[in-house]
Formats: C-alpha cells, structure tokens, sequence
C-alpha cells in the first residue's frame, strides 16, 4: 500500500516528518496545462530528440531519477550523470532526466520524478532502442524506508513512493532487455531481489537493513553517489569496476566517521557481462568529468 511521507535525513539516518512546505503551481504549468500533460509533453519531447539508434553498435541509454525533491543532494547527482554519460560514457544525448526539485517548475522545466513518468520514459526509450544489443543505464536517488520503498515527493504534486515489484513491472513492460540498475538510498538493498535476472547489472548503495550517507541540505553529492558516479566511473568506463572502486572508498569514509557501514550490493546476471563489454570495448578514450563546484 502506498504510503504519502516525506523523509529527511538526521544523523546520517532516516526520520519521517510532515512537509514544512507545498510548492506554488503558478510558474509550473500553462493556464490550461496540468502538471501531469505537462510532464508527458517534455518527455516525448526528449524521447524524440534522442539520437538515432546505430545498428550493429551496442548504445546506452541513460535514465537518471531524483526522488526527493526537499534536498538538493539528488537533483545534483543526476544533473551530473547527464554530463557525466554524454561526455563518458557515449550515451551522446539519450539521456532522459526524471527530477523532483522546485527548479524543475521554473523557466527551464524539467519532468518530475513519478512512476508514471518513469512508466513513459521507459516505453519511450524500449521502442528507440535496439533491444538485443543496446543498453539502459537506470539511475535512481533518493530517500529510502526499511520498508524498502524508493520516496518520491516534491508536494503538492508528487507525494509517493515507488515499490520494488513496480519498478520491475515497469522495466518488464518497456521491454527493455538489457539492463543496469542502480539504486542510491538507504535500505535500497531491498531492491536487489525484485530486480535481478539473467540480463541485468543490479547495484545498490546500502544493504536490505542498512542506511547509506551523505543526504542532507548541506549535503551537494551523497557518499555513494561521490564514490560510484564521481570517483568510481571517472576512474574506470566499467560499472562492475566503478562499483568494486566505490564500496572500497565509501568503507574508509564510513570508518573514519564512526558510521555503521553501509554495505553497498551488487547482483550480475549471467549474460549481462557480455552485453556490457560489447559495449565497453567501443568507448573512446576521455578525460575525467569534474564534478561541478556549484552544485
């Protein structure tokens, strides 16, 4: 059953609390355009203008989530995946950013991130892409329950969270084969087991029972998000790589703190390895992606 939270970040942990706040919708939306049509209008709109798939050339695709829309931490971290996978990791362009934040409702509108929205990027990016040989990097952050829902919220509009089992229906109905899926909240282990199959790269920032770190509105990159997007996949084109780099650096930092580690997951299919070394292989040499000083 769904539940309406908003989540905040206390000591590195989880508290539920009511909204401080609810957003105006008089620079969101037309006159005559809900927030709803509006966001179906922009993602078509990104859906299209993605480049043309190239037969014979494994191509990522890219869908970056920001759940939470009260912290900035996450609407940063996925305005860096975008330069991040254009610059790095040849996604050139087909990149779709789903982002809960006051910013998306102003004078360069960006879709909310909602399941429903998720639902149409998805099916939009399924019919784009050569399902046999191209790739879907899934980026996902946000707060997360020890029920293990993902929160999505920016009231007045968005005010939900995303199951397991949904996101997996969602995937399953965009018929997007292959599949890296990346999970950045507390608990967000507890995704692993909905999403796993043969043809999917499943990574998640914490254990089923453990928080992660580095939320907060002082917070500009979260701790996984620094040591997997930031360090991880700057250092190596390699998500397994990024991933192996990551659990190293964030298990000092979280020693250094006096944190209960946070104990990051990651699942491999049995095909996926070859699809994204297929991959790999053709990614031309670049230079590290800075991450933004004014983010």
């Amino acid at each position: 059953m769904k539940r309406a939270l908003h989540v905040a970040a206390v000591g590195g942990g989880l508290c539920i609390a009511a909204a401080a706040w609810a957003l105006p919708f008089a620079s969101a939306q037309a006159a005559d355009e809900s927030i709803a049509d509006r966001d179906r209008r922009l993602i078509q709109a990104e859906v299209a203008a993605l480049p043309a798939q190239r037969p014979g050339r494994p191509d990522l695709y890219v869908v970056g989530f920001a759940g939470d829309g009260y912290e900035d931490v996450f609407r940063n971290e996925v305005r860096y995946l975008e330069t991040l996978a254009s610059a790095r990791l040849g996604a050139d362009r087909r990149v779709v950013s789903l982002i809960n934040h006051p910013d998306s409702l102003g004078d360069a509108p960006r879709p909310l991130a909602t399941l429903d929205n998720l639902r149409l990027a998805l099916a939009g990016i399924g019919q784009a892409m050569d399902r046999d040989e191209d790739l879907l990097l899934l980026f996902m952050t946000s707060h997360g329950t020890e029920e293990h829902d993902l929160i999505v919220a920016l009231e007045p509009m968005v005010d939900d969270v995303i199951l397991p089992d949904e996101l997996r229906a969602a995937l399953d109905e965009a018929g997007i084969r292959n599949r890296v899926l990346v999970v950045s909240a507390c608990f967000s282990g507890g995704f692993l087991p909905a999403l796993r199959g043969p043809d999917a790269l499943v990574i998640t920032a914490a254990r089923e029972d453990r928080t992660s770190f580095g939320c907060g509105v002082e917070s500009s990159v979260t701790y996984f998000g620094h040591a997997w997007l930031v360090d991880g996949l700057n250092r190596h084109t390699s998500f397994i790589g990024a991933y192996d780099e990551a659990t190293r650096r964030i298990a000092q930092r979280e020693r250094e703190d006096g944190f209960e580690p946070s104990l990051p997951q990651i699942a491999v299919g049995a095909r996926i390895g070859r699809r994204l070394q297929a991959w790999q292989a053709l990614l031309p040499p670049a230079a590290p992606v800075p991450y933004p000083s004014d983010l």
